[in-house]
């Protein structure tokens, strides 16, 4: 098998944890049939706009089900993030100091600590 685990991303918009039955349905498919050591490594927060109330409940619901295994990093939206991919550049290499660049450095922290 390819992998021992997968993070799932999970956008902070109205239907993106309705979404999430559907990806939970395929891999658990995938650990019946191919890999049955497959975890879930985590889920991440995505596209999270402080500006928005909706942003705000998604994180709560999210959490409220899913408990500890949603990261605590949050990966916030924000344009230099958006930017990166059009000019061909991982964000670190196209702006270090992004608000997008520290939410996935703190995510890279995360994972490596196991926290």
């Amino acid at each position: 098998a390819a992998a021992d685990s997968v993070i799932i991303p999970v956008q902070c918009e109205y239907y993106a944890l309705e979404g999430l039955s559907q990806l939970l349905d395929t891999i658990n498919l995938i650990k019946r049939n191919i890999n049955p050591h497959l975890a879930i490594g985590g889920f991440l927060l995505t596209m999270y706009d402080v500006r928005l109330n909706l942003s705000k409940q998604v994180v709560e619901e999210a959490r409220k089900f899913f408990g500890g295994r949603v990261f605590k990093t949050i990966i916030q939206r924000n344009v230099r993030l958006s930017e990166a991919p059009s000019f061909g550049k991982p964000i670190l290499l196209y702006d270090v100091i992004s608000t997008g660049a520290e939410n996935y450095i703190r995510l890279s922290r995360e994972i490596m600590n196991g926290e």
